[in-house]
């Protein structure tokens, strides 16, 4: 078998294979090590490998396995992550110069339960700095390239492990959704991201950007994948006192329940302009939905003017809390687009910041009833046009940058401020050749209803399952 036929397979179909025994874990390590040091290169997607402690786990899994001994569901299978998720006397440098060669003490709890289910953790993957981005660029680290067009973005801030998993170089990865920075990605290189309901997965050990908004997800290749992650990481953790105590239901075997007769919301216009091309997709996709048996619900959305706003004060006050310090005796060291977007916190007024906390809680109550009374699942897009090229959005390149960031996050921030859960689906190609996405809101600790929704489109149009040409 080539490594790229190899490196296709799903997360699911690989595990299976090495739990079969018709793969071995030593030989798909192998294979991944060697895709992300040859490869990885090319998409600006690796931050550092651990090849040595990879490889001697995977020959102990393989010697597990011959004695009929399987950790878990994700037994041998190498995994990358997002350059944020501490593992204890690891570097953990988060995409900046103010951690380079910080060494954290702890491990998240996400990759704890990763290796419980026996993945193999095989090394870091680059980000924006400080996860502050959400176009995908690094002026210190390097820019992640999209597998589908060098020259467009990835999507941030989860830009290398969207790279990674799109390229066939990793079978899935960790990111971190605090504004859109795992569904934007996932969008924009026809991967599947998920952003659970706030406290479903744990935080612990994650580096902190905006903690009241900051949740910890997959992106997958398929929506079996991000159902099998799911289980894997959910669940309540009491390093993290705002995870919750609900149970975490089998999100695999309820794939396949049959979604005749879910409604699915669809708003009857919205605030910013869709582009013509995009707009062409998401109706393509309702008409899958509907030949599926969903029902469409007409609905009035409601405005995300103030939620956009309140999120972005949130957001900005909380990084700027965690990172007064720095800002004040290591500011060199950050990157200009950082500065811009983070320095502005400092000066958000104390009253302004807890307004816009005290507003949550009723805002999602009046979105839910607003959107989700009368339905499964709202329908709604991920970027409001093509992906963009690097260049044009990079932040000197346009006098309209903070306008046109705004604009690109439009349909994913008012989800974080809620704490609602998400998720970002492939829906085909737009005429330059680049992915699109719908995203599906539920209702709070729903992901199994998005996660059948999903699924059940992903039978019917196969997009999740299309690669881009190998590098």
């Amino acid at each position: 078998m080539s490594d790229w036929a190899l490196r296709d397979r799903s997360l699911t179909e690989i595990a299976a294979a090495i739990r079969s025994r018709e793969l071995s874990s030593l030989e798909v390590t192998q294979a991944i090590l060697r895709a992300l040091e040859e490869k990885g290169p090319t998409y600006l997607a690796v931050a550092g490998l651990d090849a040595e402690r990879a490889l001697e786990t995977a020959r102990v899994c393989d010697a597990e396995l011959a004695r009929r001994h399987l950790r878990g569901p994700l037994h041998g299978v190498p995994l990358a992550h997002k350059d944020m998720f501490y593992r204890a006397g690891r570097v953990s440098a988060c995409g900046t110069r103010v951690r380079r060669g910080w060494v954290a003490d702890t491990t998240a709890t996400v990759l704890a339960r990763l290796d419980r289910a026996g993945a193999i953790d095989v090394g870091r993957l680059n980000m924006v700095e400080w996860a502050l981005g959400l176009t995908g660029h690094n002026a210190i680290t390097g820019t992640p390239r999209n597998p589908w067009s060098l020259e467009h973005i990835t999507g941030g801030s989860s830009s290398g492990p969207v790279a990674s998993v799109a390229a066939r170089l990793n079978y899935a990865s960790l990111g971190s959704d605090t504004g859109g920075s795992i569904r934007f990605p996932a969008g924009c290189t026809n991967l599947v991201g998920l952003k659970p309901t706030y406290g479903r997965v744990s935080r612990y050990g994650a580096m902190p950007l905006s903690p009241s908004l900051d949740h910890v997800g997959p992106l997958t290749r398929t929506v079996e994948d991000a159902a099998l992650f799911l289980e894997v990481i959910a669940g309540r953790d009491a390093d993290d006192p705002t995870t919750s105590l609900r149970e975490v239901p089998a999100y695999t075997a309820d794939l396949r329940q049959s979604v005749q007769g879910l409604r699915v919301a669809v708003p009857r216009r919205h605030e910013v302009p869709i582009d013509d091309a995009v707009q062409g997709l998401l109706d393509a996709g309702l008409e899958v939905l509907r030949a599926m048996g969903a029902r469409l619900v007409p609905i009035d959305l409601p405005s995300f003017e103030l939620m956009n706003l309140w999120r972005r004060q949130v957001m900005m006050a909380e990084a700027a809390a965690i990172h007064r310090h720095w800002l004040t005796t290591r500011r060199d060291e950050y990157a200009p687009t950082t500065l811009a977007r983070m320095e502005p916190g400092l000066t958000i007024a104390a009253v302004d910041y807890l307004e816009a906390l005290r507003r949550r809680g009723p805002a999602a109550e009046s979105f839910v009833d607003a959107t989700l009374a009368a339905a499964d699942a709202l329908y709604l897009p991920v970027l409001p046009g093509p992906v963009p090229r690097i260049a044009e959005s990079d932040i000197g390149a346009r006098d309209d940058w903070v306008e046109f960031i705004n604009r690109l996050g439009w349909f994913m921030g008012p989800i974080n401020y809620l704490g609602l859960p998400a998720l970002a689906l492939p829906i085909g190609f737009t005429p330059d050749g680049l992915p699109n996405a719908m995203q599906l809101v539920g209702r709070p600790f729903d992901e199994a209803t998005l996660l059948r929704l999903g699924w059940a489109y992903q039978q019917e149009t196969g997009f999740p399952r299309r690669a881009p040409p190998p590098a």
